[in-house]
């Protein structure tokens, strides 16, 4: 037996429809908000996670699946969305349909790290861009769009966190003011940052080690040295989200995991998905278009794991519909009938009725009771005497009651019946 890779998950038929739930609510709520849909390879050149995510991250340094192809070119698995999305926007010259671009996307996306609740190797995720502008508007509407795609999920219990990391203006000063600090402590912080101390000192701020966060609590903030610009960026934003009754708390901690973001970054916490409670984080990536060959662009996003949102949707015992069942189930009472079956079963499903007939040669009573197992809304039994009649008997499966009808009147009972 091959079992599946470690790190991975089938989503079985009993849980797909959750799966279908999620989906259609990012869709319908991305289109409120005029986000349209894009869909990028899984696969790019490895250069371009290189450049996009950052050398000095974790996902470049420790997570990629990278290999070469027959041709001897470098290939990933996307870890993330927004670098494709942004090769994309520059290659299809996106911004000669108008600025803003508004683009989303859902799909998969791979890391190798160690497995966990809610993180897989290959996850899910829902991400949204925003390309075209600088203002704090821009953040805030894509920060409304990430809260209203949890609500119109049914969560509830989730908490905003926003912070400003700076721009290239003020980012040399955040990061000295930082090593120069942890500096002084390098003996006592853990190995992963130490390295960090040379090569992305604010990750430190990040850090999940007791150790190391109670070393951070009292280093110096990236928001107590931004320059004027940056600081009446983040200024805007809290007002804009203040005046819409967004409720939030300014982080000073965050930094997010990855070097394109610049100015605002936030997270989405929600105490139903464990200790890592985060199911969305975003920012603004002013410098990675012009970083990946395009036209410097502003740009603003986020991404939120699927599989972390199923997780709290559990926990909070959303109502998502349920998994799919058969309207009807067609019972073949005799031998010789089953190409009258089969022929009904194809009239129902051209006319909008789910429709099952036994394919496998069971006896009448292991068709009832296989109808019975898949939850079938309704059976007919069709005989000699119902073909030659004209007349079958319709049973309700919920409530067992029983009634006469009209074999040709069957599609219009079934639709009037609201299946």
């Amino acid at each position: 037996m091959i079992n599946m890779p470690k790190g991975t998950k089938d989503a079985l038929p009993k849980d797909t429809y959750k799966w279908q739930y999620v989906e259609s609510k990012i869709r319908s709520t991305a289109r409120l908000f005029g986000f349209d849909e894009i869909r990028t390879p899984t696969i790019e050149f490895t250069e371009l996670f290189l450049r996009g995510v950052g050398e000095n991250t974790d996902i470049v340094d420790k997570e990629m699946y990278t290999f070469m192809d027959k041709g001897g070119r470098s290939l990933t698995l996307r870890p993330e969305g927004t670098a494709g999305v942004v090769r994309s926007y520059i290659e299809n010259n996106l911004a000669d349909t108008g600025l803003p671009v508004k683009l989303y996307y859902i799909g998969p996306a791979f890391r190798y790290e160690r497995p966990q609740s809610g993180r897989l190797r290959e996850h899910h995720q829902f991400g949204a861009e925003l390309f075209g502008s600088a203002t704090p508007y821009a953040d805030a509407q894509v920060i409304s769009l990430a809260k209203s795609t949890l609500t119109a999920l049914g969560l509830k219990d989730v908490s905003l966190n926003i912070n400003s990391v700076g721009c290239r203006t003020c980012r040399p000063v955040i990061e000295a003011s930082i090593k120069s600090y942890f500096c002084e402590r390098i003996d006592e912080l853990c190995e992963v940052c130490k390295e960090r101390l040379i090569k992305n000192p604010l990750r430190i701020l990040d850090c999940k080690e007791a150790r190391c966060k109670e070393i951070a609590a009292n280093a110096p903030y990236p928001i107590s040295n931004l320059c004027p610009e940056c600081s009446e960026h983040h200024q805007t934003l809290v007002k804009l989200l203040n005046d819409t009754g967004v409720e939030f708390t300014v982080d000073p901690h965050i930094v997010r995991g990855l070097d394109y973001y610049t100015r605002t970054v936030f997270e989405f916490i929600s105490s139903s998905v464990g200790a890592q409670g985060t199911i969305c984080g975003g920012g603004r990536y002013d410098n990675l278009t012009a970083t990946l060959g395009g036209k410097p662009t502003p740009s603003v996003g986020f991404g939120i794991g699927i599989e972390r949102i199923l997780m709290a949707i559990e926990s909070a015992s959303v109502y998502c519909g349920e998994s799919s069942v058969p309207d009807l189930y067609i019972v073949s009472a005799g031998a010789g009938l089953e190409s009258y079956t089969f022929s009904l079963a194809e009239k129902l499903r051209a006319s909008g009725i789910a429709t099952e007939s036994d394919i496998m040669g069971r006896s009448l009573k292991a068709q009832m009771k296989c109808a019975n197992k898949i939850g079938a809304k309704y059976v007919v039994v069709v005989g000699e005497d119902e073909i030659s009649t004209g007349l079958i008997f319709l049973k309700n499966m919920k409530t067992g009651e029983e009634k006469a009808v009209d074999i040709d009147a069957i599609v219009n009972i079934l639709l009037a019946s609201g299946v």
